[in-house]
């Protein structure tokens, strides 16, 4: 019998800083439950929202894999390896922090710029640095999950220190597909971002989170035309 467990989008953590309003699935800055610290290796999926010409000053990272996913708008990136980059809806971008990274992040348009951040505890602790972006094409998801994240590199594809595979999908409604885990050792966390599902007879809705392991597959419904669903399968242990 599988395990799991359901996180209610009005259940996250919630902070208006004015400039940006963010929600916490997991533990963050000034938001703390000690029952929602992390999901495996899953340690943070922040749900923000950064008004146009703002953005977060230079500041550190280490020892954390860092995948940034924009649904809205544009995000510039600088860090100290030299990076100086655009990235838009449409695109995802990684940063293995390792020894130690400094970067910031600004919303260079005009427009408010809605992203999700996650971040992984990678399974090797001070590697180098490193940073890459690839564009995702949308036809991919269209009622189907398309692998956006692996522990390999590939096309449309990028990879982190970490037995990882995040999916996105697109679909209509009614349209169904099941999931296989790659590991059996894994847990899968869902995050609707858009719509209605039904995930192994839970009904999720906009900006839920749900978290199944133990077990090696599920079924996954769409409940509602449009619906885009994040899924992210990470170590348990």
């Amino acid at each position: 019998m599988a395990n799991t467990i359901l996180h209610k989008a009005d259940t996250r953590g919630h902070a208006d800083h004015g400039w940006l309003n963010a929600h916490h699935t997991f533990s963050f800055a000034s938001y703390y439950d000690p029952k929602r610290v992390h999901f495996g290796a899953l340690r943070v999926l922040n749900d923000d929202i950064i008004d146009g010409e703002k953005g977060f000053g230079t500041h550190p990272h280490d020892n954390m894999e860092i995948i940034t996913i924009p649904l809205t708008g544009e995000l510039l990136h600088k860090d100290s390896m030299g990076n100086a980059s655009t990235i838009t809806n449409g695109e995802i971008q990684v940063m293995s922090a390792g020894t130690g990274i400094q970067h910031s992040e600004f919303n260079s348009g005009k427009t408010k710029t809605n992203l999700l951040q996650i971040w992984v505890f990678p399974k090797v602790k001070n590697v180098k640095p490193r940073y890459d972006q690839q564009k995702l094409n949308e036809a991919d998801r269209k009622n189907k999950l398309q692998t956006i994240l692996s522990p390999e590199t590939g096309d449309g594809v990028v990879w982190i220190h970490q037995d990882a595979w995040f999916n996105l999908g697109a679909f209509d409604k009614d349209k169904s597909v099941s999931y296989n885990f790659n590991k059996t050792t894994s847990g899968v966390y869902a995050f609707v971002i858009k719509g209605s599902f039904n995930l192994s007879g839970q009904e999720l809705n906009e900006r839920d989170g749900f978290g199944i392991w133990d077990t090696d597959s599920f079924e996954l419904t769409s409940l509602s035309d449009g619906a885009e669903i994040l899924l992210m399968e990470v170590p348990m242990n």
